[in-house]
């Protein structure tokens, strides 16, 4: 090691090698966290979640842990759910209609839910994992209409609630809803005036919906007692999506300098929404960018501007506190990716010389005087986010490799 370069906490030079190491490493915490946030610096490269699949392999073995959350919509993703418990379906359609983000194309994800599938299959529903999205239904600059999720709570509640409660009927809120040409209006993304976000009728929903969320919430004590968990999972999340969904169609239609930057935030605040009533189940490994899993301020260049906001992880950092650890992804060379190996005088061009290839886990604390000294990286490839001047001081450790090579003739959709 060339001086102030930490030697790493694990270096292996393979998926299973190490995602046994770190799911031992989590195991011997003395406090051991409920929710594992695992950043990558860029979509699209599967060397990433694969190295996500091993590591969820292991800390379900070793660790407990019960639930994988991908940053895809949690809403959708409960077909992923139902099929890796067992249920009925066709892969395909499972992949095709149980991500979103053109997520189910991966590999990796595909290998994923095979494990699932097979881990599941000789395990009472007690033993079972989850699978799971922590995303909103949504798009950056699009968001569909909140027509489904109202109605599955409107019929929960109809279903399960009594003459009391005094539910709104549900024709007059279909009626509201009207076509849904006008929710999905690809003009709205750059145009304000082009969203229905600020349509009186939006707001009319916004206050149905918050009555109806008051009204599960009131019941949610005797409906404990007469349903299952995850049937009352799936009320209380198809209010967080309506809820949702209503609150981002009205922030699309803000005319403001910030509009994009107040979009971020109300994305990653329902992020974490999701993610909270997720871990209620159990152990949880959230893997997503590095932008959403940093627990501190995010930031990102959109156009002559820059975004900054406060993403899921810092969120779930300020509520759980311990409870919550992180762990960043960096790279140093890909040329596949049009990512060349990085100067040195930054973090990354100091490991990628010190170390050698696989996979190293680095105290984050420890690189921070190392990061003091460097200059950021610039990547020249706009999918690679590297490490900046903060991210040292928002993250746990730092999982570092070293080179990614293309490497076509691979099967990335074997159960590992």
């Amino acid at each position: 090691m060339t001086s102030g370069t930490p030697a790493p906490l694990i270096s292996a030079t393979g998926h299973r090698e190490f995602g046994d190491a770190v799911a031992a490493r989590l195991a011997a915490l003395p406090h051991r966290p409920r929710v594992l946030g695992l950043g990558e610096p860029m979509h699209g490269e599967d060397e990433f979640p694969l190295l996500r699949n091993a590591l969820f392999a292991a800390l379900v073995e070793q660790a407990g842990f019960t639930t994988i959350a991908l940053e895809s919509s949690v809403w959708h993703g409960r077909v992923v759910d139902a099929y890796v418990r067992g249920g009925d379906g066709d892969e395909d359609d499972v992949m095709a209609s149980g991500f979103t983000h053109e997520f189910g194309a991966f590999p990796a994800n595909r290998a994923l839910v095979r494990w699932m599938r097979e881990w599941n299959r000789h395990r009472p529903p007690t033993e079972h994992v989850r699978f799971t999205g922590f995303d909103a239904p949504v798009e950056m600059a699009a968001a569909p209409s909140p027509r489904l999720a109202l109605q599955e709570l409107h019929d929960f509640l109809r279903a399960h609630g009594h003459d009391e409660l005094d539910l709104p009927p549900w024709e007059g809120i279909d009626r509201l809803l009207g076509p849904e040409d006008p929710w999905v209006e690809p003009a709205a993304a750059r145009n304000p005036a082009r969203s229905i976000g600020n349509d009186p009728v939006v707001h009319e929903l916004r206050a149905i919906t918050d009555d109806l969320r008051r009204v599960l919430t009131g019941e949610i004590p005797r409906l404990r007692h007469e349903i299952s968990a995850d049937d009352l999972d799936n009320a209380l999340l198809a209010g967080r999506t309506a809820a949702g969904l209503l609150a981002y169609h009205a922030v699309m239609a803000r005319d403001t300098d910030h509009r994009w930057q107040h979009l971020s935030a109300l994305r990653d605040a329902l992020m974490a929404e999701n993610v909270q009533a997720i871990a209620d189940r159990g152990p949880t490994l959230v893997f997503g960018h590095n932008l959403h899993v940093r627990a501190g301020a995010a930031r990102m260049a959109f156009g002559p501007t820059t975004l900054r906001w406060q993403p899921v992880g810092a969120l779930l950092a300020d509520r759980l506190g311990d409870d919550y650890h992180v762990i960043a992804c960096a790279l140093g060379e890909a040329a596949h990716r049009d990512l060349p190996e990085p100067a040195a005088d930054t973090v990354e061009g100091a490991l990628h010389h010190d170390l050698p290839p696989g996979y190293h886990l680095v105290s984050a604390p420890a690189l921070r005087p190392l990061g003091q000294r460097s200059v950021p990286r610039v990547s020249p490839s706009h999918n690679y986010f590297p490490i900046d001047e903060t991210l040292l001081d928002q993250v746990d450790e730092v999982l570092f490799l070293r080179t990614i090579t293309a490497d076509p003739d691979t099967d990335r959709t074997s159960v590992w």
